[in-house]
């Protein structure tokens, strides 16, 4: 393991399946495993209070804001110690789905957002970032099948997921050395080999 930490963090739009690929491969490294909005007691209270329906009528400044306190109480507290002490960080999201959820999705200023972030996480971004690409039909049925509530985004419906996936494909042609594009259809299995495959030369 290297003195200094990897930092990859997994992006993609609802039903992309980040979170499964996450955790496997934070396994597969003995990373630590972290998610926005999360990561901390604090994080994990403004995470419920952020996705709750009542939260669809906050100000899109002031929801912003509120992702913004997450990630600097996290890069604080735990994803800033860990790289320090020479251990990978796995992260479900990072700061650029403010960038397309409350930027290319809700209308505000990208590159006020970037710097508010930047800002907030003490310059802290991802050595990789993994965008898990997927048709906007897949994620939809994806969604579908699951038992659990869905929150104020998903409810947004295909509009708002249709500017999130270009904004993320847009993020990604900008910075081609550090976003790795991975087709995130077919089995868990095939997914994590191709994950596998797209950060396994960052890491040595």
């Amino acid at each position: 393991m290297s003195e200094y930490g990897i930092l990859i963090a997994f992006e993609g739009g609802d039903g992309s399946g980040k979170s499964t690929q996450a955790r496997l491969l934070a396994n597969r490294l003995n990373a630590l495993l972290t998610r926005q909005a999360g990561g901390t007691p604090f994080g994990e209270r403004l995470r419920e209070i952020i996705l709750e329906s009542d939260s669809a009528h906050l100000s899109q400044r002031a929801e912003a804001f509120l992702f913004m306190a997450d990630r600097a109480e996290q890069v604080d507290k735990v994803v800033g110690p860990a790289l320090a002490a020479g251990r990978h960080v796995v992260s479900d999201r990072w700061a650029y789905s403010s960038l397309v959820y409350q930027g290319y999705g809700r209308g505000l200023d990208v590159e006020e957002l970037k710097h508010i972030s930047d800002w907030a996480m003490c310059g802290l971004w991802p050595d990789v970032v993994v965008l898990l690409d997927i048709p906007l039909d897949v994620g939809a049925g994806r969604r579908d099948l699951r038992d659990a509530e869905q929150d104020h985004y998903e409810l947004a419906g295909s509009e708002l997921q249709t500017q999130v996936i270009a904004g993320y494909r847009e993020l990604a042609d900008s910075d081609p050395h550090r976003w790795r594009v991975v087709n995130g259809q077919g089995s868990i299995e095939e997914v994590s080999a191709r994950v596998w495959d797209a950060v396994a030369p960052f890491i040595s």
